[in-house]
């Protein structure tokens, strides 16, 4: 039986009124790949940052390693390594100074700080940049320094907040590549993420809304709820298309001229339609879902 890396139980986090975080229960894998979805606003953040010690929950429990975060935080800080939205370096620092400043917090000694740096700084091939002030790296480079302070003292998990945000796809690939040898070594990562393909290996995934999670499961069987295949139409005559095909495959989802229509009936016959709407639409595909459509469609069920 596979042991818990973070339990959630009934947790809360209220702002006056306002409900960041509204009973959520987790059970997270230690060795797993876990996913918080959601939009901007969602929980998915406060979440990690309850997660970490760095904010006290309302109401509820959260066990890290079997440690409570609120009776004991310096247990849970040991086994957690968290990497921010918003770059958590001093930029007038050197990358050196600032990896042995993190050391330092967590109590390493010089000659740990000094190796496992070394180690990291080659894996991200940033050693002839140790002694450049943060301020004056690129982007990609800065949030690779982020990632290295976050593992530096080697914790049990590793909580991500948008990662790879702003980043272009070399830089996003680099990154993933090093955190996908942290997942092979069995570290514990848990994601927040806008780039749905980013989740699309974890072993579980979560959306949230409102603090609520409103679905979760394997990326598999979210994707396969949706259903067997989809239907994006572009066009400039919506209400008719709307009107002809809801009575076949549903209510769309509607953004500006898209239709999305969710097809169930693996024997729905696509050539006829296309020769019946050709007329009708800019352009029509027909295409398995994936983890994004599994975002609109739990959205739009909400909605509804």
């Amino acid at each position: 039986m596979l042991m818990s890396a973070i339990i959630a139980k009934d947790l809360c986090k209220y702002y006056g009124d306002v409900k960041a975080v509204d009973s959520l229960n987790l059970d997270i894998s230690a060795g797993s790949f876990f996913g918080l979805l959601g939009r901007n606003g969602s929980g998915k953040t406060t979440s990690l940052q309850m997660f970490s010690t760095l904010i006290r929950p309302t109401s509820g429990k959260i066990f890290v390693v079997g440690s409570d975060v609120v009776e004991s935080p310096v247990e849970v800080r040991r086994n957690v390594g968290f990497v921010f939205q918003e770059s958590a370096l001093d930029g007038t620092m050197t990358v050196d100074e600032n990896l042995k400043f993190a050391g330092a917090l967590y109590g390493l000694s010089n000659a740990e700080v000094r190796d496992r740096s070394e180690q990291l700084l080659t894996l991200f091939d940033l050693m002839d940049k140790r002694n450049r002030k943060v301020l004056t790296l690129s982007g990609g480079m800065r949030r690779a320094v982020d990632i290295a302070r976050g593992v530096l003292h080697r914790p049990a998990i590793l909580l991500l907040d948008e990662p790879t945000i702003g980043l272009d796809i070399i830089n996003r690939r680099a990154i993933w590549g090093y955190l996908n040898g942290l997942r092979k070594q069995g570290m514990t990562i848990v994601l927040t993420t806008h780039y749905m393909e980013e989740a699309a290996d974890c072993n579980q995934v979560v959306f949230m809304k409102n603090g609520r999670v409103i679905g979760d499961g394997s990326p598999a069987d979210l994707i396969s709820q949706v259903g067997s295949y989809m239907l994006d139409i572009v066009t400039e005559q919506p209400e008719s298309i709307i009107s002809h095909l809801t009575p076949l495959l549903g209510k769309p989802v509607v953004q500006a001229d898209l239709l999305q229509f969710r097809v169930r009936d693996e024997d729905f016959e696509i050539g006829a339609l296309q020769d019946e709407l050709r007329k009708k639409v800019r352009s029509l595909l027909f295409r398995q879902p994936d983890l994004n459509d599994v975002y609109v469609w739990t959205n739009k069920r909400e909605q509804d």
